[in-house]
């Protein structure tokens, strides 16, 4: 009996010797974890400013194409504006000269 009970307290020794290693190796794995986001954590506010530059630049190279369309757009639409007026301009002048002519064949004929 005497053995019995020995290999029994034996075996809770081990059982808790098990259970205090299970427990240091949890909390070995927890302080790992942490600091492992730690350090995550640190590479990314270190990583910020490369983030926002390469926002910035992204930003920039949108800004300058949606500039250069709406030049585009603008040069293309000054060109139909002026091919307009000059349409416009010759319209106007021959209906000018027209009306000239006209009127100087009518005072023409009145004085006749």
């Amino acid at each position: 009996m005497d053995d019995t009970l020995q290999r029994l307290l034996d075996t809770e020794l081990r059982a808790e010797k098990i259970a205090k290693q299970s427990e240091a190796e949890l909390d070995r794995i927890i302080k790992e974890a942490m600091a492992s986001a730690q350090a995550d954590a640190e590479r990314f506010e270190t990583n910020i400013p490369a983030l926002y530059a390469s926002f910035v630049e992204k930003a920039e190279v949108r800004a300058e194409q949606a500039i250069a369309d709406m030049k585009r757009r603008y040069d293309e639409r000054h060109v139909q504006l002026r091919a307009r007026a000059e349409q416009a301009e010759i319209g106007v002048l021959e209906a000018a000269f027209s009306f000239i002519i006209d009127s100087t064949s009518d005072s023409g004929k009145t004085r006749s």
